[in-house]
């Protein structure tokens, strides 16, 4: 009997069709995997909203569920961080509790992870259900960009859809990177935000400006209207002087003239014409 070796097949390509999510499908309410993802993604979100670069249209949120129908199993990522660039208003008092790209709207813009180590992790490109997030991503979502952020040791990757593929790419010589999606670079600040000193990701536009968060421009306003303050007090002071030194002249000038007045006075009870004096 000869033992014969099974011909390697080609792996058939997923059927992915964009179906609405069942009312009663119950979605992942997992836990955050650590206490800083939520604040990196509030970052993330506040600057873009405090520099107007939000608008209705658009989807941007965390923890979020973003759904695909692959070989007819309903699958659900829920990345730390996404944006879409354009999505279908939902009826009135209708609440959205997850995103089918396609169905509800543009595809997906952005996803971003901060690193775990689940088993179906970042990295993950299992290609059988429940897939791998880079996996899911790449050929399911065919996401542009992918970045994904370790704090613990400051490694930001971001990768680029090509051909179907995930290139990574490469910094700027300020170790940041171009996000065309949204026409700013990301990279890594190390500073304080409500309180909490660590490294966060941070958008700068094409000149290289740094976008506030929100409280940062408050304290910038703040500021402002301080040294506004600060230049309308010297202001004033500057004209109290002025007023001062005006009533000093008015004063001197009066008291010359009751001076010249009282003299006047005493030259003619002396008898002495003071016309006549030259």
């Amino acid at each position: 009997m000869v033992l014969q070796t099974p011909t390697s097949t080609k792996r058939q390509e997923p059927l992915v069709t964009w179906e609405k999510l069942p009312d009663d499908f119950i979605l992942p309410d997992d836990p955050v995997e650590n206490i800083q993802q939520p604040p990196l993604a509030a970052a993330v979100t506040d600057a873009l909203g405090a520099a107007n670069r939000l608008n209705s249209q658009m989807l941007i949120a965390s923890n979020f569920g973003l759904v695909a129908t692959v070989n007819r199993r309903i699958v659900v990522k829920a990345p730390d961080w996404l944006y879409v660039p354009q999505v279908l208003p939902v009826a009135e008092g209708v609440i959205r509790r997850s995103y089918t790209p396609n169905r509800e709207g543009s595809p997906v813009g952005i996803v971003m992870e901060f690193l775990s180590e689940t088993e179906t992790g970042e990295y993950s490109v299992r290609p059988t259900f429940p897939y791998g997030k880079l996996y899911f991503y790449e050929q399911i979502l065919q996401v542009p960009t992918y970045v994904i952020f370790n704090p613990l040791e400051l490694i930001l990757e971001v990768r680029r859809l090509q051909d179907n593929r995930y290139l990574l790419q490469q910094p700027t010589a300020e170790g940041r990177y171009w996000i065309p999606e949204l026409g700013l670079f990301l990279g890594i600040w190390y500073g304080t935000r409500l309180g909490s000193t660590s490294h966060w990701l941070r958008w700068w536009d094409e000149s290289g400006n740094l976008l506030l968060w929100s409280a940062e421009q408050a304290e910038q306003e703040r500021q402002r209207a301080e040294q506004e303050r600060q230049r309308a007090e010297q202001e004033r002071q500057r004209a109290e002087q002025e007023r001062q030194r005006a009533d000093a002249m008015t004063n001197n000038l009066e008291e010359e003239r009751q001076r010249n007045q009282a003299l006047m006075a005493k030259l003619q009870e002396l008898g002495i014409d003071p016309n006549t004096l030259s």
